[in-house]
């Protein structure tokens, strides 16, 4: 081989040397960038894994088994005791002075001498009484109607039966208002309330005739719908949440606005502001509304409050599996104002003397500050642009707490707005037990009578009102009004 030819046999394989160079830099950024994306996504599996109800917006009921740490409360530990407290009424039996029936038990002998006794008159009395449900649990009233021919004019007249009694046999409100109870009440399907009817009463009630009954209360209350919804439009805080529901097979939505005394539920097949305008409470409140933060409800013109328990969870977590000390004092910061908020509404004070007030803000300032600091935007060598680039969940939390400090401190300003918005959870709950025990609505009717009865029977609830009385009131056309 002369030299010329080894010459250009070595500048091939230097060149051939080149380009797997240059292949294998490109497969091992290609690696690298893998490597990369994976250990994010892994990172995004073991956040997932460790959020529980403690740390996240999880319900309790979606708790992992296999977490061995002990899931932590938020709830600060209270100096009372377990038990009843001082001034709690309590429900102890008393014995009645007119007992329904009175069973004598007679000493006939002496217990000593064996002498007869029934002749002598007794010394003493002692009562004892006992609670029971008689045997025969089912009342049957029948209506007689008269007829009489006058004897002047030869002429009938019939007796008119009562307004209601129609049917040569059928249900009275009481009976009614049970079926009611147990399938909007006690959330019991259907066919099992029919069943439990009869165990306990005795007569045998379809799955047709309670449905009849259940639309019937419905269509008497919705008079009294409407006044809960125009009483809620004027209240001064209003409690607001949504959460899915099954309807026909299909996602809907059940919304609720409550206060501590009024609870209203509407059902829509939309999530956002087209279903809140259709129910027609937030257009036209001007009050406090309290939520979550979720986006449809800042589209609203009235005072917006955000629930901080929220916030607590967020923290909790961002403190616990990342470490980041901001996070722990400004939980601990939020609890603070809490307490001090508290202790401001037991003395009877109206709001906070204005210089506590801006000194809890200005720690609140520093901490949010400490957090920016501690979790710096994300590197600018991400080709996506600046508005779809991941900001990670403790940027996000920071950016809420920035952009909405008026809301998220509402409480500091105003003694009147709680401090979280468990009001409306409370009330969105039972919703989640009727799901469970009876799963979804058939049909769009149903679903508007149970949000409809439902929201009534809340509302006497936090009124103390009974509620079986108010429902036979309701099946008979004259429902009892809430307080206003």
């Amino acid at each position: 081989m002369t030299q010329e030819e080894e010459l250009h046999h070595l500048r091939e394989e230097n060149a051939a040397l080149r380009a797997e160079n240059a292949a294998l830099r490109a497969e091992n950024q290609e690696l690298r960038q893998q490597v990369t994306d994976q250990e994010a996504r892994l990172k995004q599996i073991e956040e997932r894994l460790a959020k529980d109800s403690h740390n996240s917006h999880l319900p309790p009921s979606s708790d992992r088994f296999s977490r061995q740490k002990k899931t932590k409360s938020l709830r600060q530990k209270s100096e009372k005791k377990p038990g009843a407290q001082a001034g709690h009424e309590g429900n102890t039996l008393f014995q009645v002075p007119t007992p329904d029936q009175i069973i004598v038990h007679e000493v006939e002998t002496c217990a000593q001498c064996q002498a007869d006794l029934q002749a002598v008159v007794a010394l003493q009395i002692e009562r004892r009484q006992v609670l029971d449900v008689p045997p025969k649990r089912l009342l049957v009233i029948e209506h007689q109607a008269q007829q009489k021919v006058c004897p002047h004019c030869s002429s009938v007249t019939k007796a008119p039966f009562p307004t209601g009694i129609t049917a040569p046999i059928q249900y009275g409100p009481a009976l009614g208002a049970v079926g009611v109870y147990l399938t909007q009440q006690q959330f019991l399907p259907y066919e099992r309330a029919c069943a439990t009817i009869q165990d306990l009463l005795g007569p045998a009630m379809t799955v047709g005739t309670l449905k009849a009954l259940v639309e019937r209360c419905a269509t008497h209350l919705q008079p009294i719908e409407e006044q809960i919804k125009e009483h809620l439009k004027q209240a001064d805080v209003l409690h607001a949440d949504e959460s899915g529901m099954y309807v026909m097979g299909k996602r809907w939505w059940m919304h609720v606005a409550a206060t501590a005394h009024l609870t209203h539920y509407g059902v829509h097949a939309k999530r956002g502001k087209e279903a809140l305008d259709d129910i027609g409470i937030l257009p036209a409140f001007d009050g406090v509304c309290l939520h979550d933060g979720w986006a449809t409800y800042w589209k609203y013109s009235c005072a917006h409050a955000l629930c901080n328990v929220h916030h607590l969870r967020e923290l909790t977590f961002l403190y616990e599996e990342r470490q980041q000390a901001w996070a722990g004092a400004m939980k601990t910061l939020l609890s603070d104002m809490n307490t001090a908020v508290k202790e401001a509404s037991q003395r009877g004070w109206k709001r906070l003397d204005p210089t506590e007030i801006a000194d809890w803000k200005a720690q609140y300032h520093a901490l949010l500050q400490e957090g920016y600091q501690a979790n710096p935007p994300p590197s600018t060598s991400d080709a996506s642009p600046p508005k779809r680039r991941k900001q990670g969940a403790a940027r996000n939390l920071l950016h809420r707490l920035s952009k909405h400090e008026e809301a998220v401190l509402r409480f500091l300003e105003c003694l009147n707005v709680p401090f979280d918005n468990s009001q409306a959870e409370r009330d969105l709950r039972m919703l989640k037990v009727q799901q469970k025990i009876s799963g979804g609505f058939r049909s769009l009717p149903g679903a508007q009578a149970f949000c409809r009865i439902r929201g009534y029977l809340s509302t006497l609830r936090k009124q103390g009102m009974q509620v079986l009385t108010a429902l036979e009131l309701a099946l008979a056309g004259h429902p009892v009004a809430p307080t206003f």
